[in-house]
């Protein structure tokens, strides 16, 4: 479980990293000649991967430490994240760079504290 909230930690702070810059790096791509036809939109499959591991690693967590500390991270980070990639959100606007990163970093923060809660339950 600890290797999966890490891994849930990186990706999300990953996803967080990919949202901030996303907006730059599409403004960019034109004064360089190049197009994105054909891209792949990966949000809302990193989304629904984001929400199995969230899921599946906070519930083996509470568990252990019977605490809902990361809860009161994750859901509203899944609700950002969610809004982010499946709204009118969704279309690659400032607005929507800052939803999916604030909800990226709500992730990460809520692996992260699922984490800190297992070790100190397994210290105790």
């Amino acid at each position: 479980m600890r290797r999966a909230d890490r891994v849930g930690f990186a990706a999300s702070f990953l996803c967080a990293v990919h949202c901030a810059l996303l907006p730059v790096a599409l403004a960019l791509v034109p004064a360089f000649g190049l197009s994105l036809g054909g891209w792949v939109d990966i949000d809302q499959a990193f989304v629904v991967f984001a929400t199995l591991l969230g899921a599946t690693t906070l519930t083996l967590g509470w568990r252990r430490h019977r605490a809902f500390h990361a809860w009161a991270l994750l859901l509203p980070g899944l609700a950002l994240v969610w809004a982010g990639a499946f709204t009118h959100l969704h279309d690659h606007t400032i607005t929507h760079a800052v939803v999916m990163a604030a909800g990226g970093l709500l992730l990460a923060a809520a692996h992260l504290m699922n984490l800190r809660l297992t070790h100190a339950h397994h210290r105790g």
